[in-house]
């Protein structure tokens, strides 16, 4: 029996700016339903470094924009961290002061 790997658009791995690999093995499964910090990071880190454009992100993972655009910025502005559910509040709450 043969198995065909489906052809996707763009590179197999990366390398991070930190020295750390990223593949797309690596990324969530597309039935994700839970979207814990660590998933929502490496979807992120997929788009800005080039394993996978925007579109196809939103399409895999059904995102909305403006989903992948708040978790885009809460990393560019307060580090992954950001993007746990509980420091989200706390960063919403400075923000507002």
């Amino acid at each position: 029996m043969m198995m065909y790997l489906k052809r996707s658009r763009g590179p197999a791995a990366i390398t991070l700016p930190d020295g750390h690999i990223l593949s797309r093995s690596d990324l969530p499964s597309p039935n994700t339903k839970r979207w814990v910090a660590s998933r929502k990071a490496a979807i992120v880190q997929a788009v800005r470094y080039g394993l996978l454009s925007e579109e196809d992100a939103l399409s895999v993972y059904a995102l909305s924009r403006e989903e992948l655009s708040s978790w885009q910025a809460a990393i560019h502005n307060f580090g992954e961290n950001a993007l746990k559910a509980t420091k989200l509040q706390e960063f919403r709450q400075q923000g507002e002061e």
